[in-house]
Parts: C-alpha cells; sequence; structure tokens
C-alpha cells in the first residue's frame, strides 16, 4: 500500500494519511525512549514485535467488546487505525508497585496492591507528563464525567483480561499505560482505545523468575531488549517456532523464506 501524507511523528510510531477517509496508517518504529526522551537509542525490530503484539491485544479486546481504534495489520509494520481525537490523559493500570510509584512513595518495587490502582497524566512531553487528578481533568475540560466513567470502566476492563491472558503464559502484569480518544458520529461522540498495548507501554515480569520482560530492560541498561520482547510474542503463540533469537528483522526473515 503506498504511503500517504504523513502527519505526526512520535517517538515510537509515525502516522501517515489513510486510504480512506477518517483512517490512519500506524507505522511502528525501532526508536526507543526513556525518561520523557532524555535517553534515547534503537531496539532492533521493536516495531515489528509491537504492530504483532499490539495487533493481537486489540484483536483480542474488540472480540469482549472493547472499543478500539484498530481496523487491520497492514505489513509488518504498518497497521490501519479509525482517526480519532486524542484525549490529553495517559491512564496508568497498577497491580503492583514498580517504577515512580515505588520512587515516590517510598514502597519496596514488587510489592503487590491490595487493589488496582488507576492514575491520569497530563500528556504534554515538556512539562513531563505530570500526574493530574479526575478534578484536574474536569476543571480544564479534557474530558467528560461520562467520558472519564467510560475510561475507567474501560481501564478495569482491559486490566482484568490482560492479567489472565498474560497469566496464562507466565508472566505478571505489573502495570501498564493507555490512550483513548473521541471518534464522533454527528453532534454525539464516544470513547475508543487508542494508540498501542506492547511491551513498550506495560511492566511485564516472569512469574517465576522476576525477569523484566518489556522497555524496563532498556530503561535500566539490562541489556536484552529484543530478546524480551521476542520471548512476550513466542509466549502469546506470534512468532513461528524455531526462529532464531538471532535474527532480528523479522521482515528479513520472511523474504529470506520467500514468503
Amino acid at each position: 500500500m503506498a504511503r500517504r501524507r504523513q502527519i505526526y511523528e512520535g517517538k515510537a510510531k509515525i502516522l501517515y494519511e489513510g486510504p480512506e477517509p477518517g483512517t490512519i496508517i500506524q507505522y511502528f518504529k525501532d526508536d526507543a525512549t526513556a525518561f520523557n526522551a532524555q535517553k534515547k537509542g534503537t531496539i532492533s525490530g521493536k516495531g515489528v514485535l509491537n504492530n504483532r503484539i499490539s495487533e493481537h491485544v486489540f484483536t483480542l479486546l474488540q472480540h469482549i467488546g472493547v472499543p478500539t481504534h484498530f481496523i487491520r495489520r497492514l505489513n509488518m509494520r504498518e497497521q490501519l487505525v479509525r482517526q480519532c481525537e486524542i484525549i490529553p490523559i495517559e491512564v496508568v493500570v497498577r497491580n503492583v508497585v514498580a517504577g515512580s510509584l515505588s520512587k515516590r512513595l517510598g514502597i519496596e518495587e514488587g510489592t503487590q496492591l491490595p487493589r488496582t490502582l488507576i492514575e491520569y497524566y497530563y500528556k504534554d512531553d515538556a512539562l513531563g507528563d505530570p500526574m493530574v487528578t479526575e478534578e484536574h481533568i474536569a476543571c480544564f475540560g479534557w474530558a467528560g464525567q461520562e467520558e472519564m466513567h467510560d475510561i475507567a470502566d474501560m481501564a478495569i476492563r482491559v486490566n482484568d483480561f490482560m492479567s489472565g491472558m498474560f497469566a496464562a503464559i507466565g508472566i505478571r502484569l505489573v502495570d501498564f499505560k493507555l490512550e483513548f480518544g473521541r471518534v464522533f458520529d454527528g453532534e454525539f461522540a464516544r470513547v475508543i482505545l487508542a494508540d498501542e498495548i506492547s511491551p513498550d507501554g506495560c511492566r511485564l515480569w516472569d512469574m517465576e523468575t522476576g525477569e523484566k520482560l518489556d522497555k524496563d530492560r532498556f530503561r535500566r541498561d539490562l541489556g536484552g531488549e529484543v530478546e524480551a520482547y521476542q520471548e512476550v510474542a513466542r509466549r502469546l503463540g506470534l512468532l513461528p517456532e524455531g526462529l532464531d533469537t538471532d535474527v532480528l528483522d523479522l521482515e528479513s526473515h520472511r523474504k529470506k523464506r520467500g514468503k
């Protein structure tokens, strides 16, 4: 499919004008960033893996009735999604203490939370994506009260589903980030799940060893980022059996096999 006009380039993806009105092509890059882009690098093959993992998760969520922007995967690095007006709030769902929560409150990382915690952050890289409350969101009109109810309900539903999905393959879903958007039908707007769900935005720990299988390997200079992402994809059944972990570019791998 011929690529159209570029609309936006972010830290992990590029958005292009889609082939039909109301659609966007989402391209997954190999670029990796951390700490509000203060740390930058590249994880070879990450975009291919994230595209496949996100497609898989979004498809399963749609099957249980969660509305999303995902339409279909186009190729190894691109997917077609519905155009939506992104709500400028990052929704972080936490099951286990980790990352910034541990630093803010001085609670040991790995502590199981007594209940699922939902936090909201205002999407603004220049400000460092500050944490905000529902009062801030309402006061500044970033989302309406009914929209926030829908967002919280969907976040809990996604968490319940993904916790079970990952537990079934021996992975502990520690926390993850979601983004939401609005789609319009005349004057009526409804909230749908947008962006991506992948090891870039989830903390995923092996349930037996505690090994990190997510972007924390990049943030904390642990190494083995590609192998960790591949392991998540493999356990989800998304990588062909016998794929050599040294083969980082799956697109090239397919070409070599004549597919």
